[in-house]
């Protein structure tokens, strides 16, 4: 007995067709860009010769300072985080070191001097400006009547305040 061993062929589209296998899968067309027919240039022409007018450069001239006014000398003051001079009645005491606003609280660093539970405070700062009473004021989450230079106190206050606000006591 013999055995008769069959090669196997490979598989074509046309053999998968007549076999009824399974087509090989399809590689993906590459579409090529439409070519765009563009409207042939006219030829070059002889470049034509341009003659460029000689400039006269003059000596710059010099600017003299003129003086500054006083009100531009405060806005320059206002610009530079400097904030105006307090009122003959106020006393500075301290300096806004941190602002909670979801809680509405400063929290001051008292360099001198000191604040009691209703007296009349001052904040002033470049672009805050505010006055009101001291109704509850906070020392380590304690709650105090008065707080003295050193300490940094938390105080509930009615408007925005920003670092660096300075605090003044109404006398």
């Amino acid at each position: 007995m013999t055995r008769k061993v069959k090669a196997k062929k490979k598989q074509t589209k046309k053999t998968a067709v007549r076999t009824g296998a399974k087509k090989p899968p399809r590689k993906p067309v590459k579409k090529k860009a439409l070519k765009k027919t563009t409207k042939k240039k006219p030829a070059k022409k002889a470049a034509k010769k341009v003659t460029r007018k000689k400039t006269v450069t003059r000596p710059a001239e010099k600017k003299t300072a003129a003086p500054k006014s006083i009100a531009v000398k405060s806005a320059l003051a206002a610009a530079t985080h400097q904030p105006a001079e307090p009122g003959s009645q106020e006393e500075a005491v301290g300096t806004v070191t941190h602002y909670y606003s979801h809680l509405q609280v400063a929290v001051i660093q008292l360099n001198k001097g000191m604040i009691r539970v209703g007296d009349t405070i001052h904040i002033k700062g470049t672009t805050s400006d505010s006055t009101q009473i001291v109704e509850s004021m906070e020392y380590e989450h304690q709650p105090l009547t008065e707080a003295v230079a050193g300490q940094s106190v938390g105080l509930r206050v009615k408007d925005i305040v920003r670092e660096h606000d300075i605090v003044y006591i109404v006398k």
